[in-house]
Order: structure tokens, then C-alpha cells, then sequence
């Protein structure tokens, strides 16, 4: 197959080229061979080359997230049974089927056969490996216990996984029902009711304030349709906009952790992460303002990246870290005294992780709760729209055959 690649000469230079090999490995060792340093390569028909840019196709997160997961665990396996490190990133190279994540290998590989660190090589891909992954794989490089830390980052990362592969997937239902219910008013609102504004105009008969509501909202969608798109465009524009604006993040960060019914969700797994993620950092031996920093930078709400940089002033001050959480307005107070337990008996790490796992149980079996209430209260949402839409158009039916009996009578 062709592959487009970018590579780097001993001067430093820039090239880019095309050339012809049946895998990406192959190639990579061609090129390696030629003293060419790759930084990218991928199927030609992958990327769109244009005024010196290159474009490839987005992954999903959850798919480099298993594809990271899956790498770390037989890495894991193999620098385990004695394998040398180089070696072991050939060997998985070599079983990868995806052409993008089979270059990023490849390219840790001979960043390793350079002389590079781990750590180093694994800079080079900041899209794959995050700050906290990079921060314990040089924790473990400095103490010798790789091999260990290979293992809990694998574990890691799929506790990750499953956490969001289970969150969406509880959302898909309520979705789908919305898309539904969406699809069924947009039909009735263009060739159901149309139907029936003619035959009351025919029968003059009177309408009640709901039909009538309903038969100008059809008007509305079918004649100026034009303009209700647009105006949806415009707001939904709008709001991304906003919302993308530190004002409006921090309002949706703030509204978030505060809502009624999945305001205390949202917080439950806000601090089982931060509980997994203290702990293990703890327990790689990194310096506490590290671990802090690294923390609040994985925390995409606002609220707790805030908390978390209080918690970095504190300790920078001579202050325990605990005496930030005190407040639990962000995380329970079960978060709170397990880290001041930790904290005077020297156990934070340990006792962290447990509670983590506590949490974990309790989110995932809050959620699945979520969603059996949810799937109920869609359906009900659907049918009381449908209902509307049924009375209304049949009420002015009822009244017309309640005259034509009284008259007849």
C-alpha cells in the first residue's frame, strides 16, 4: 500500500515523500534504515496533503483510550517476562492492525532504539499519553518499578474505560428517544395537522385554544421553515459560543455540580477520580504538588481544577492538604476524613484507592438506576406530546358530532 510519510534528516530537515510497502512497520524500518527520523506515517488515503498541511481522521476518546489501555497491558506483559523494552514495542507493533496507532508504536520504538527514554518517547504523542500517564511511567523509570507501574496504569485506564464507555451508553437511550419524539412532532406538524385545519375550515367548525395554538404552530414550521431553522442554528451557534467562553464554562461548571438530581452524581464521580488519581500518584512517589497539579489538570469541570489549585496553594503554605476538602461542598465528607485518616497515619495512598473503589460500586450502581428511571419518564415525556397533539386535533371533532346529534335531535 502507499503510505505518506514525515520524517526528520540528520540536519534536522523536514521531509515528506510517498512510498510503497505492504505495513506500516516495514516502512518505518525502511525509512529508520535510511537515517530518517518518522514522525508520521500513514495510508494516503488517510490524509489530505494541502499548502504543507496534513489532516488525518479524529479518534474517538474512548478508542484511544482502549487502544492506550491495550498497549500498557501487554507492554506490561512483556517487560514483565523479561523482555527488553525495545523488543516489546517491536513485537506489539507488529500485532497492531490500525495504521495511525501502529505509527505511534513504531515511533516509540525507534525513538527507544535512539537512546530516548520512555518517558521522552512517550512526549512525542501528547494526543495519546496524557501528563499522568507520562508522570508515572518517569516515576517508575527513576525507581526501577516500571514493570509495576505498567501494571496499575493498565488497570487504570480500564477502570476509565469502563466508566465512560458505561455513561454513554446510558445516555444513549434518552437520545434516541428525543430524536423519536423530535421526528414524530416534525411529521405531525407537517402533514397530519395541515390535513385537519382544512376539514374544521370546511365544517367552520369553532376551534379550542389548544387546536388553535397547535394549527398556527404548523403554519409556522411548514411556511417559514426557512426562518425556524435558522433561528435554531443561530441559537444553538450562539450557545456554543458562550459556553465556550470562560464565563459561560464556569456557569455551566457551577450549574453542573449544583442540580437537584444529577448535581450529586456528578460530584460522586468527580471525587471517586480524584480519590483514584491521588492515590496512585501518592503511591508513585511524585511530590505532592506534582501529584495536585496533575490532578486538577484532568479535570475538565472547572470547579474541581479550582479546588484542586487551592489544595496546591495549601500545601505550598506548609498546610495539610485535607484542610481544603473540609468544606465538602464538592466532595463528601467521607472524602474529607479519609484523607486527614491518611494523612496523620501516613496511609493516604492506600486508604484513597480503597475509597475510590467504593465509589466506583456506588456511581455505577447510581447509574444504572438513573437509567431505569429515565427510560420510563422519555416515554411518558413522548406520550404526553403525542396526547396534545391527539386531543387537540380531536376536540373540534367531538364538538362538531355533539352538534350535528343535538340538532338532529
Amino acid at each position: 500500500m502507499k503510505l505518506e510519510y514525515q520524517a526528520y534528516d540528520r540536519n534536522g530537515q523536514l521531509v515528506c515523500n510517498v512510498l510503497e510497502a505492504a505495513t506500516v512497520a516495514e516502512a518505518t524500518d525502511r525509512l529508520r534504515q535510511q537515517n530518517l527520523l518518522v514522525s508520521e506515517i500513514v495510508p494516503v488515503g488517510e490524509t489530505t496533503v494541502g499548502a504543507g498541511l496534513r489532516f488525518r481522521l479524529p479518534r474517538g476518546r474512548i478508542r484511544k483510550l482502549r487502544d492506550v489501555a491495550m498497549f500498557t497491558r501487554q507492554l506490561h506483559s512483556l517487560v514483565h517476562s523479561g523482555t527488553q523494552l525495545a523488543q516489546g514495542l517491536a513485537a506489539l507493533e507488529r500485532q497492531i492492525k490500525d495504521p495511525q496507532w501502529q505509527a505511534v508504536v513504531a515511533d516509540l520504538r525507534t525513538r527507544i532504539e535512539q537512546g530516548s527514554s520512555l518517558t521522552d518517547a512517550l512526549g512525542a504523542h501528547p494526543d495519546h499519553f496524557d501528563p499522568i500517564y507520562r508522570n508515572m511511567v518517569a516515576a517508575g523509570e527513576s525507581s526501577g518499578k516500571l514493570t509495576d507501574l505498567l501494571g496499575r496504569m493498565a488497570k487504570m485506564t480500564r477502570k476509565r474505560i469502563h466508566m465512560l464507555s458505561m455513561i454513554r451508553g446510558a445516555m444513549i437511550y434518552p437520545i434516541l428517544l428525543a430524536c423519536v419524539a423530535t421526528i414524530v412532532m416534525g411529521i405531525l406538524m407537517v402533514f397530519v395537522v395541515p390535513r385537519f385545519r382544512d376539514l374544521f375550515e370546511t365544517l367552520k367548525a369553532p376551534l379550542p385554544p389548544t387546536t388553535a395554538f397547535l394549527i398556527a404552530c404548523s403554519e409556522v414550521t411548514r411556511h417559514y421553515w426557512y426562518a425556524v431553522l435558522g433561528g435554531v442554528v443561530a441559537c444553538v451557534l450562539g450557545l456554543r459560543y458562550y459556553l465556550r467562553s470562560p464565563a459561560g464554562r464556569r456557569m455551566v461548571d457551577r450549574l453542573v455540580v449544583r442540580m437537584p438530581v444529577f448535581g450529586p452524581i456528578v460530584r460522586s464521580f468527580a471525587t471517586a477520580r480524584i480519590a483514584r488519581l491521588l492515590g496512585e500518584l501518592i503511591d508513585s512517589h511524585l511530590p505532592i504538588q506534582d501529584v495536585l497539579r496533575l490532578t486538577g489538570g484532568t479535570m475538565s469541570n472547572g470547579c474541581y481544577a479550582e479546588l484542586m489549585a487551592r489544595a496546591q496553594e495549601a500545601v505550598a503554605h506548609g498546610q495539610e492538604m485535607s484542610t481544603v476538602f473540609r468544606d465538602g461542598d464538592l466532595t463528601s465528607p467521607a472524602f474529607y476524613e479519609v484523607l486527614r485518616t491518611g494523612e496523620q497515619s501516613g496511609r493516604t495512598d492506600v486508604m484513597l484507592l480503597e475509597l475510590a473503589e467504593f465509589l466506583d460500586e456506588e456511581n455505577e450502581v447510581t447509574l444504572k438506576s438513573l437509567t431505569s428511571i429515565l427510560e420510563p419518564m422519555m416515554l411518558v415525556l413522548m406520550a404526553i406530546m403525542v396526547g396534545f397533539v391527539a386531543v387537540s386535533i380531536f376536540l373540534p371533532l367531538f364538538d362538531v358530532t355533539s352538534l350535528v346529534s343535538g340538532g338532529a335531535g
